[in-house]
């Protein structure tokens, strides 16, 4: 009974989707409709004329065929919505729709030798009607009959796609890249997805592209060709005027920056095509610096963020942040049923709030400003919101300011986190998510050791309610992720590095040997969330800490190097690099895990995870109440000594 249960809620599935696919038929559904029973009807009538030669086999035959013909079409339109024919745009049929119509005929052609020899020949005629020829021309004929007018209007909508493109102040452009990447753009020019431009030649790093036409533009030779191609083009009189850059052209083996240097002094303008993993629909966009940096990004699993996300209530404090902005239209995206953005700064909420409103975002997004050092007020706002997942990007970040100011580090980075869990507790959250540093890891500057000190918080509350859950799985988890620089995010070096460019030079670097680890926005917010679907599985894991993987770490002297050359300038001959000595709170490398954690691999590509490694709840609670008196004391020595007796491994690995 269970099995027919099953299938009978498969059956109603599948009747159910072939319903909503009938009422969305239009008028132009049954104009195909009825072009392919003409063409159906066409291709037999022809396969007899052919194959009897107009005489009388075929005078003789067409009282017969006039009787089989309604039923033979009424099943053919049945085929033909089968197979897709019906609801396939002619503008943009291609080889599957080729290959649907060969199954059409396929399918029509083994009907008719059914209704040939097995009713037809002992049933009605004694003798076969239509015979193996014209079978085998019927299926030719069909083929033809189906693919002609769709071929003709398939290229008619071509040719005019390309005729626009080419006349509307189109640039002539130069694409960088192998021949596959390349493929995805001419396609999306030719659809008209990307206007102004026309390609007049490919460059690819590939020896087989080499005297090939994709899509009917030539290659016209490797990379390191691009002076001797824009100057026999301008010779020509038809200079180029923009090149357009690939992802294939950015791997480390195509020299990206070498492309840039010679694209500046040719004084042609770069664009860039984003990755094809991405998902995003194929533009162009500026060359951005995050471009020439980065290993190749994780692969994200979209559909589990999605599964994570869909129709939950969010909340993201420092929504307005670089982080918590990027989170903010992530969850969004992921479809979020309602969002709740905690702000302290007004012109950043302001800029977040319109920018998703700009997005046409579907979630009700709400914005609200408040600081997490006031409990009372995070409180109230979680309670009255009821979120599912709360994301805590919220935190004062930047080293210097921190190791000269640390005591509101104290006050934003320990209680204001301290309040978000338990006002999220409180509120009947299933997660939060707190943003943690790699500075974190036996911290030497006081934004690692606040942010060590948080964490330890929120394992130790994680852990009070897993055993207060009586081993069932407990309503609520309380994570960390942790991660290194992010490229072009508010303070980080990148903007820096564009202003002293910008003004001249010198860029300052603190020193010769100073690494660090560098993502994007978008890959760390990605694998933040990521890294929540996997602290919310099914069996409750055993880590509460989790540190994205960065791949290898990246010199800062290196990194000024090449954005100075992404500028179009020298290092050392047009900008100087001046090295100003490390600053307080800095060390050379940063760690990934601590000596006491023992990592953990979680099976989750581009995650990597620790066991907790935290003191007791009541150890912190005497911590926090001496945190306490001490601020509201102003007791900067009492702050620090408690703080280190915390954080025992403070300053050890000091560089």
């Amino acid at each position: 009974m269970g099995y027919q249960r099953g299938q009978v809620a498969s059956n109603w599935v599948f009747i159910g989707r072939r319903m909503t696919r009938l009422s969305h038929l239009t008028l132009r559904n049954f104009l195909i409709a009825l072009h392919d029973l003409l063409a159906t009807a066409a291709a037999l009538f022809a396969a007899f004329y052919l194959r009897f030669e107009g005489g009388d086999g075929f005078f003789d035959r067409l009282p017969l065929l006039f009787q089989i013909l309604p039923y033979f079409l009424a099943f053919s339109v049945v085929v033909f919505f089968i197979f897709n024919l019906t609801t396939t745009k002619w503008r943009f049929i291609s080889l599957p729709d080729a290959l649907n119509i060969i199954r059409v005929a396929t399918v029509l052609t083994v009907a008719l030798l059914v209704l040939d020899y097995i009713f037809v020949a002992p049933n009605v005629r004694g003798a076969f009607f239509l015979g193996k020829v014209t079978i085998v021309l019927y299926w030719f004929l069909e083929i033809s009959c189906l693919s002609a007018l769709r071929m003709a209007y398939r290229y008619f909508r071509y040719t005019r796609v390309r005729r626009h493109a080419r006349g509307e102040e189109a640039a002539p452009t130069l694409l960088i890249g192998r021949a596959a990447d390349a493929e995805v753009l001419l396609r999306g020019i030719e659809s008209g997805a990307i206007k102004r431009i026309w390609p007049v030649g490919l460059l690819s790093p590939s020896n087989s592209d080499r005297g090939q036409f994709i899509r009917n533009v030539p290659v016209l030779g490797g990379i390191d060709d691009v002076e001797d191609v824009v100057a026999d083009f301008a010779k020509r009189n038809k200079p180029i005027a923009r090149l357009v850059m690939t992802p294939s052209a950015f791997e480390p083996e195509s020299h990206p920056e070498s492309i840039l240097m010679r694209a500046r002094k040719l004084g042609v303008i770069v664009n860039r095509m984003p990755s094809l993993e991405s998902g995003d629909t194929p533009r162009l966009t500026a060359v951005a610096v995050e471009d020439l940096l980065l290993r190749p990004s994780e692969t994200i699993d979209y559909a589990r963020l999605e599964a994570l996300i869909n129709g939950k209530a969010v909340i993201v404090t420092g929504g307005g942040g670089s982080i918590g902005s990027e989170i903010c239209e992530r969850v969004v995206a992921f479809g979020a049923a309602r969002l709740l953005i905690v702000e302290n700064s007004e012109p950043a909420l302001y800029a977040i709030t319109e920018a998703l409103a700009a997005r046409g975002a579907a979630a009700e997004v709400e914005g609200r400003i408040a600081d997490i050092r006031d409990r009372e007020r995070i409180m109230r706002l979680m309670a009255g919101f009821k979120p599912d997942i709360v994301f805590h990007a919220a935190a004062l970040k930047h080293v210097p300011i921190l190791e000269r100011d640390w005591s509101e580090g104290v006050k934003t980075n320990i209680f204001g986190s301290i309040n978000v869990a338990d006002a999220a507790v409180a509120a009947g959250a299933e997660a939060m998510v707190m943003i943690s540093t790699d500075k974190a890891i036996e911290p030497v500057s006081m934004l690692g050791l606040t942010k060590r000190f948080a964490e330890m918080y929120c394992q130790a509350l994680d852990h009070d309610l897993a055993a207060g859950s009586g081993g069932a799985r407990p309503a609520m988890r309380l994570i960390s992720v942790r991660f290194g620089n992010v490229l072009a995010s508010n303070g980080s070096v990148v903007p820096k590095f564009k202003a002293q460019i910008e003004a001249g030079g010198p860029v300052t670097v603190t020193h010769p040997d100073m690494v660090r680890y560098f993502m994007t926005i978008r890959e760390a917010c990605d694998l933040v969330i990521t890294a929540a679907t996997h602290a919310l599985g099914t069996h409750r894991p055993d880590v509460s800490v989790y540190v994205l993987n960065m791949g290898q770490p990246v010199k800062i002297v290196d990194l000024a190097e090449r954005m100075i050359r992404l500028s179009g300038l020298q290092p050392g001959y047009d900008i100087e690099i001046v090295f100003t000595g490390m600053r307080p709170g800095e060390r050379l490398h940063e760690i990934l895990f601590a000596t006491e954690e023992p990592t953990r691999e979680i099976g989750v590509a581009g995650i990597m995870a620790a066991q907790p490694n935290e003191p007791p709840m009541q150890t912190l609670r005497k911590w926090i109440a001496a945190l306490e008196q001490a601020i509201a004391r102003d007791d900067r020595a009492t702050i620090r000594t408690i703080l280190k007796d915390a954080v025992p491994e403070f300053g050890s690995t000091a560089a």
